[in-house]
């Protein structure tokens, strides 16, 4: 069972509200939970939780990983989130039911592999979420030939902002239009931002950004 750093709401009362972080490689939990602390002015009732991704990272002793990597292309990817899909919606459904939420009341967050994760989790779940949050990311798609039955594991359609800095060393700049075209291609309209100067990093437009969209969907 996965697990990670939790944030309780500002206000001190029970959440109405869960934002769920998911880090990306070679990084935990710890990477990404003090978000919660940036944004929690504008959602003082949100509870926050970062889980450490299931397995051990090949490359950084420290970190974790969602899912390995080898050739870093499409097909290797969409295997990864597959693999990794039922330990990330079991440990939210275990989540939701610890808080006695629903699936509208979360939001997904994501950077960089946790982007992959929470596009390919989130529009599968039986259950619409409130939205989706992706940094840096990609939306990773099966081949075409498999795409007319994967298609159909598309469950719901929530609200999605992507941002992605045009300088993104690690994530070409190149994948944000992509996503943006391939969620389009499946009923989903996504915002995006390109943002000058960003490299793989969150800066303080995205934030802005981001606590914008999450005071909105949550709101």
């Amino acid at each position: 069972m996965l697990d990670g750093p939790r944030l309780a709401p500002r206000s001190g009362r029970p959440p109405n509200a869960l934002v769920v972080l998911l880090h990306g490689y070679g990084a935990d939990g710890r990477d990404l939970i003090d978000l919660g602390k940036v944004w929690a002015p504008l959602l003082p009732e949100a509870a926050f939780v970062s889980p450490h991704a299931p397995e051990p990272c090949a490359v950084a002793p420290v970190g974790r990983q969602w899912f390995g990597y080898v050739e870093r292309d499409d097909r290797e990817r969409w295997i990864g989130v597959q693999a990794a899909e039922a330990a990330l919606s079991g440990f939210l459904d275990a989540e939701l039911a610890r808080l006695g939420l629903s699936d509208d009341r979360m939001a997904l967050v994501g950077f960089s592999q946790g982007t992959m994760m929470a596009l390919h989790v989130g529009l599968r779940r039986p259950r619409r979420c409130a939205g989706i949050l992706g940094y840096s990311g990609i939306h990773v798609r099966p081949s075409e030939r498999e795409q007319e039955v994967t298609a159909a594991r598309i469950a719901s359609r929530p609200p999605v902002l992507l941002i992605h800095g045009d300088e993104d060393e690690v994530v070409a700049p190149g994948y944000l239009p992509r996503a943006v075209a391939s969620l389009a291609a499946q009923g989903i309209t996504a915002e995006s931002f390109l943002l000058p100067g960003l490299g793989h990093g969150i800066d303080q437009a995205g934030l802005e950004r981001g606590g914008a969209f999450l005071a909105k969907i949550l709101a």
